[in-house]
């Protein structure tokens, strides 16, 4: 057992860095709702686009186990810790690797356009997921309290609304011109900048991350060879993990499935594209109201209690964008405003606690099998998640295409395909909210009592071993 040393007390510096850590993720991860719409609009790619997301979703397919395992695997003396190694490491390769996925050459031919897509989307993918599988397992070992990692997850929260919000207001302002049309050489400019911000934003985590749980990574004799197949076999046996899981897919199919539709929504129904930005964080206003509550209510009433009525929220909300007329003027703006606001309080409340719910499946898997193994679990926790994130847009962008949408008219997209979008959108949203409720309410099946007897044991085992 490493030697026990005096570790800086719990408090708010160890929030906001993780918060910061989130926000350097965001930085970059951002920029892909603005992916589909520079590749379809400025790079005139349409459905080929498509069929490249689903291309470099077999690099995700590697990539992220394989980088988990990795680090699980690496037994490694760091300075500091193994896990803010790895961070600063993607944190570096980050600064140009969103840029490479906005190279702005629209009259490359077709086959230097797919070099262009797949080379720069390799290069940024493999150095997210250096950083961000790391810094995600980092949550169980900052604290083993359940209110500091519920703090954690809320705070994290902020950090991802915050670096999501800066980008969603900002860009459209930057990156439309007076006819709502793309400019592509604005977005390679900005991906740099972002880049940029987001290495500092890890520095600051980096620096002021305090490790206070401890873990053995001395190899002997009697301990047995990481194996990788049996990691992932544990994975699907884990029901916190799978059920988190099923739940962000569904989250993250709503966000990034639905970012296209929502860009040609403003742009060809609304005939807005400059105030989508302002809309999107109008309705993220009860994230920010529910976070400071979280801790508080999580010790009270617990957190798959809370994600489950959250979840609940967001069907109704999206059912209600469905069928409600939502109009291509001032009126049906504020109903589909009204109702994002609702989707997102439901949201809101999950979001705060995800990461902390992620936290307990590594917990779990701990209980279950005695390994504790973070980044292989929350690595193919993080692959689910980016396949959603990718074949959702892909899938997404194909229904576009049959109901109409054509990447190279831009913002004038003809009033049926225009109506078709108002639909989608509501569709894609009530999907990912009924997911969130299968994950959420019927899988993941840590409540509050059933995770205090886990956080018992552990705590038994653990003083047991030193």
């Amino acid at each position: 057992m490493a030697e026990i040393k005096q570790k800086r007390k719990f408090g708010m510096i160890d929030n906001l860095a993780y918060a910061a850590g989130d926000f350097g993720c965001n930085m970059s991860f951002a920029l892909k709702g603005t992916m589909a719409i520079f590749w379809t609009q400025f790079m005139g790619m349409d459905l080929w686009y498509s069929l490249l997301l689903i291309i470099v979703q077999v690099w995700d397919a590697i990539n992220d186990p394989l980088i988990g395992s990795m680090i699980d695997a690496d037994k490694h003396q760091y300075k500091r810790n193994k896990f803010l190694q790895y961070i600063w490491v993607g944190s570096i390769g980050l600064i140009v690797g969103g840029a490479c996925c906005f190279l702005p050459f629209p009259n490359a031919p077709v086959w230097a356009k797919f070099i262009i897509f797949i080379a720069g989307y390799v290069v940024w993918d493999a150095f997210y997921t250096v950083a961000n599988v790391p810094y995600g397992s980092l949550l169980g070992l900052i604290s083993d309290n359940a209110g500091d990692r519920a703090s954690l997850s809320a705070w994290r929260s902020i950090g991802s609304v915050i670096g999501n919000m800066a980008p969603m207001v900002i860009l459209p302002m930057i990156i439309y011109d007076a006819e709502n049309n793309l400019v592509g050489e604005r977005v390679f400019i900005a991906a740099l900048l972002m880049g940029f911000l987001g290495f500092l934003c890890f520095q600051f985590m980096i620096k002021k991350t305090v490790i206070r749980v401890e873990t053995d990574i001395t190899l002997n004799e009697e301990q047995p060879k990481f194996n990788v197949m049996k990691a992932m076999a544990n994975f699907l046996k884990n029901r916190p993990a799978v059920g988190a899981t099923v739940a962000a897919m569904g989250m993250f199919l709503g966000q990034q499935g639905a970012a296209t539709a929502v860009t040609v929504l403003f742009q060809s129904y609304f005939k807005n594209a400059q105030i989508s930005g302002l809309v999107s964080m109008f309705a993220m206003i009860p994230i920010i109201l529910f976070t400071p509550l979280a801790r508080k209510m999580v010790n009270k009433y617990g957190k798959k209690e809370l994600a489950t009525v959250g979840a609940i929220c967001s069907v109704i909300a999206c059912s209600l964008m469905l069928v409600l007329p939502i109009t291509p003027d001032n009126n049906g703006l504020m109903i589909y405003i009204v109702c994002q606001l609702i989707n997102s309080l439901g949201l809101g409340i999950y979001s705060t606690v995800s990461w902390a719910m992620m936290g307990d499946a590594i917990d779990y898997n701990e209980w279950k099998t005695g390994n504790r193994e973070e980044g292989t679990v929350y690595a193919l926790h993080s692959f689910f998640r980016k396949l959603a994130q990718g074949v959702g847009p892909a899938v997404a962008l194909v229904i576009m295409t049959a109901l109409g949408y054509v990447g190279t008219l831009g913002a004038d997209q003809t009033a049926q395909t225009a109506l078709n979008m108002r639909y989608l959108v509501a569709a894609l949203y009530l999907l990912s909210a009924v997911m969130q409720f299968v994950g959420l309410g019927l899988i993941f099946n840590l409540n509050k009592k059933n995770l205090a007897t886990m956080q018992a044991e552990l705590k038994a085992r653990h003083e047991a071993k030193a």
